[in-house]
């Protein structure tokens, strides 16, 4: 790709090698042929500067591709890896009182319980953060609403979770199932 100098000098390059005649040195026509080349010089610098600005365009456009081909290259796998969170979750969560005091188990749930903790360590470190639903009124760019339940609290406030959501940075990653209040009937 040639500069802005490297153009001007191949203009002037292609003026001097033109063939010179006799009615060159003619006023009339030695202007004109300037002003000729100068239009085309004018026309050539334009042209190196639109390539210019095209080349940094793209070069910001890749940049661009390249940060968030970094940042979203695991989408896949973490809304793959969500579904064993939430099976991790319902384990625990179904793990009564009796088990938790019985001494054969302890050492069991404690285990279970630092895996989960290791997960969601290993979820924020990655920018996977749960999406806030109970008590929030229903955004259909974060929440999918499954049922509707009569209460007393505003229509279209949450106020049951199904599933949780996730994002990963600032894009979604699933939306939250949730049931959304009704007016009693």
């Amino acid at each position: 790709m040639m500069d802005e100098n490297e153009v001007q000098d191949q203009v002037f390059e292609d003026a001097a090698a033109a063939p010179i005649g006799d009615d060159a040195f003619e006023t009339d026509d030695s202007s004109a042929q300037i002003e000729a080349l100068q239009r085309e010089l004018d026309e050539a610098r334009q042209n190196v500067l639109y390539a210019q600005a095209e080349t940094q365009n793209v070069r910001r456009r890749l940049e661009q591709e390249k940060q968030n081909a970094q940042a979203y290259a695991a989408t896949a796998f973490a809304r793959d890896i969500l579904s064993v969170k939430d099976n991790l979750e319902r384990g625990l969560s179904s793990i009564g009182d009796e088990l938790r005091s019985d001494d054969r188990l302890k050492a069991l749930v404690t285990g279970i319980e630092a895996t989960a903790r290791e997960l969601n360590s290993v979820f924020q470190r990655h920018g996977i953060a749960r999406v806030d639903s109970m008590g929030q009124q229903l955004d259909p760019n974060k929440h999918q609403a499954m049922l509707e339940v009569p209460s007393d609290e505003p229509p279209g406030t949450i106020v049951q979770e199904l599933q949780p959501g996730y994002t990963i940075k600032d894009r979604l990653l699933r939306p939250a199932l949730v049931g959304v209040a009704k007016k009693p009937d």
